[in-house]
């Protein structure tokens, strides 16, 4: 399975600051840390966790590892960032493909162009919009990672999230 999360509510980026050091924000935090115990809750165990090195989804990927005791630490992929393409963001999860479970966390738009290759194989096969805090659930053909060969088992918003942990 590959687990795909949005990073949570940060700071509002304004004029001089720098996007990469956007942080979450203390609501943001709060309700991360929340949908990260529903995804507990839900049996979800990553074996990996992938993020990319700006601080609000690296934040979001540490406070994720957090729920699960920190048995993973998350591992920085720049790929992941704003900018790289989807190809490369594929290229720096596919080493990782042999886990059962992994998770990334990411930003918008690369993230629903990401999930729409998988399934569809290509980009814009369908529009997809994933909320902050966001996760979707995809199952991958065992040990391969590659476009179109996706089923998309579900999409949960980080409310609905919040509120499996019970």
């Amino acid at each position: 399975m590959l687990y795909v999360m949005r990073h949570g509510l940060a700071e509002d980026a304004g004029a001089g600051v720098d996007d990469a050091a956007r942080h979450l924000t203390e609501k943001g935090r709060e309700r991360t840390r929340a949908a990260a115990a529903g995804m507990r809750a839900m049996g979800i165990v990553p074996d990996v966790i992938l993020t990319s090195p700006l601080a609000r989804a690296l934040e979001t990927a540490e406070l994720v590892a957090a729920a699960y005791d920190g048995r993973q630490a998350a591992q920085v992929r720049p790929a992941l960032g704003i900018g790289p393409s989807v190809a490369d963001a594929l290229a720096a999860i596919v080493p990782f493909a042999r886990h059962d479970n992994v998770l990334i966390v990411g930003h918008e738009p690369q993230l629903s162009a990401l999930i729409a290759t998988l399934v569809t194989g290509a980009a814009d096969r369908i529009h997809l919009r994933m909320r902050k805090g966001a996760c979707v659930a995809l199952e991958l053909p065992i040990g391969r990672l590659e476009r179109g060969g996706a089923e998309l088992h579900w999409m949960m918003t980080q409310r609905q999230l919040r509120k499996l942990k019970g």
